[in-house]
């Protein structure tokens, strides 16, 4: 593994344990030449999924557009990275227990929806403006009354 500090590329593990999900494993690393360390995770390879786009076209699957949505919703809100990490993993493994090759977009926000909206509701209504493309504050005001409505 290459050091992503100095480029070389004789690491070292120190440190070998399951990830939270135990889905993965989590390895501390050392470099030999800088004596830096640094933290990679190795995850089995699964079958590969493709997401549908609205205009039917079809892109590799991209956690990192999940993770992506899901911070600037939550910004600037009390929410830790390692948080967020966790509601990734967890929409993530509901995408891949499906065992399908693909998945709509729609299908991906409405569990992004449903995870935000017990974890921060601020963070879901931001990311629910965006998804379901809010025209104007009436749908704003119907959202937030709805959630309300919910959390009685």
């Amino acid at each position: 593994m290459k050091c992503p500090y100095c480029g070389e590329e004789d690491t070292r593990v120190i440190d070998s344990r399951p990830a939270d999900d135990n889905t993965s494993v989590r390895r501390r690393r050392q470099c030999d030449k800088c004596s830096r360390r640094f933290t990679t995770y190795e995850k089995v390879e699964s079958i590969p999924l493709y997401v549908i786009k609205k205009d039917n076209t079809r892109v590799p699957y991209d956690r990192d557009k999940i993770q992506s949505g899901i911070l600037r919703s939550c910004h600037k809100r009390p929410v830790s990275v390692e948080q967020i990490s966790s509601l990734v993993d967890e929409i993530e493994a509901a995408i891949f227990n499906r065992e399908e090759k693909e998945i709509k977009t729609s299908e991906i926000g409405e569990m992004v929806m449903d995870k935000l909206k017990d974890f921060d509701s601020v963070a879901y209504v931001r990311f629910a403006s965006v998804y379901r493309e809010f025209r104007d504050v009436g749908t704003f005001v119907a959202e937030i009354a709805k959630l309300l409505e919910v959390n009685k």
